[in-house]
């Protein structure tokens, strides 16, 4: 067996980045139905209470933590996707997608937080730019390509 037969293809590399993609994706309704079997008054909305109520200082808190976490999420994604074309590592477009992913996550995981802790009925809000993150960190073919293709 050469080195040829163990190289993994291109086209193998994204599928199973789409399949973790995939899987990261769908634990954002997993957390939206843990939650509502769990605490199911959070999903009676009564939209004439105020945003910010009485735990007002822990709600900006995550807010502010979760936006760090969305804005760095696409930092570095970027970092690492330039790390893995330069190098020529196609694991780093792996690491880019699973980094950026996770963090978009954490921010799904701080409304589902906000909403056991604090009972906060504009938990959705978190969900939503979660959620709204992981779509944008969806893998390209490009990028797998770029960190695949070997300069002779």
């Amino acid at each position: 067996m050469n080195g040829q037969d163990e190289k993994v293809s291109t086209e193998a590399i994204y599928k199973n980045l789409a399949v973790i993609w995939l899987a990261l994706f769908m634990s954002q309704f997993s957390f939206l139905l843990v939650l509502y079997f769990a605490e199911p008054s959070v999903f009676e909305f009564d939209f004439s209470k105020p945003v910010l109520d009485q735990n007002a200082i822990i709600i900006a808190i995550f807010a502010v933590v979760g936006a760090l976490n969305f804005a760095l999420s696409f930092v570095l994604k970027k970092k690492f996707l330039d790390q893995a074309i330069d190098e020529q590592n196609v694991s780093l477009v792996q690491t880019a997608v699973i980094v950026g992913c996770a963090l978009c996550e954490s921010v799904s995981l701080f409304g589902m937080m906000l909403a056991f802790v604090a009972e906060y009925q504009y938990f959705f809000v978190w969900f939503f730019i979660g959620i709204v993150g992981m779509l944008f960190h969806f893998p390209k073919r490009d990028n797998v390509n770029a960190a695949n293709f070997k300069k002779l």
